[in-house]
């Protein structure tokens, strides 16, 4: 108990400075989910798909690049393109955008679940737990924390895991993700926005 207090203080040390921008980030997600197009909600699919392994600011890059290209582009093209950004494997990430191509059409119904994510880990390529979550998470979803390593480093340092592991199992992520739900609790706030606020205090930014 008392290394989540001292997770809490250093949350709460941060949270007057991060709250505008996370409120904002926020009101983008819900944007999307409500106004985004098919198509947009396929671009933030992939851009989920492409961060696995690499990072949010380079998913970022190539999202603001490929843009609508997601949709349409030869794997030739996405491939050229994510070579541009730096992607580290750019012919695998162009595979799954291609072979994923058949959920556009499908993801405002999909949304409209209220637990849609088992599906997404099922059907869509390239999207594990960690990475469903994400991208269910940037749309506004509420209640999946992403369990990324920097996430996991942080529930191990203040002693809410014994142990960061090497892959996931269903029944591990979602022990995982109650054992971060019961702090965000205390802390007052959903996973969407408890994920936030812990990239704030280790990065000082508020990525997506």
């Amino acid at each position: 108990m008392h290394n989540i207090d001292e997770l809490l203080k250093n949350l709460e040390s941060i949270r007057e400075q991060a709250k505008p921008l996370v409120e904002s980030r926020w009101e983008e997600f819900e944007k999307l989910r409500q106004e985004g197009s098919e198509e947009d909600l396929f671009s933030e699919l992939c851009f989920c798909i492409l961060t696995a392994n690499w990072s949010a600011q380079g998913g970022i890059k190539a999202q603001k690049i490929i843009g609508r290209g997601f949709v349409y582009m030869s794997k030739e093209e996405l491939v050229s393109k994510l070579r541009e950004v730096g992607h580290r494997y750019p012919e695998a990430r162009a595979e799954y955008i291609i072979s994923n191509r058949w959920i556009i059409g499908k993801l405002k119904e999909l949304i409209k679940q209220e637990d849609p994510r088992e599906y997404i880990v099922k059907n869509v390529k390239g999207l594990g737990w960690k990475e469903s979550s994400h991208f269910l998470r940037n749309i506004a979803f509420t209640n999946y924390a992403i369990l990324d390593k920097h996430v996991l480093r942080i529930m191990n340092k203040y002693g809410l895991i014994e142990e960061i592991p090497k892959g996931w199992t269903k029944k591990r992520y979602l022990d995982y993700e109650e054992r971060l739900r019961k702090v965000a609790d205390m802390f007052g706030e959903h996973l969407g926005k408890f994920d936030l606020y812990l990239w704030y205090m280790i990065k000082k930014t508020v990525d997506k």
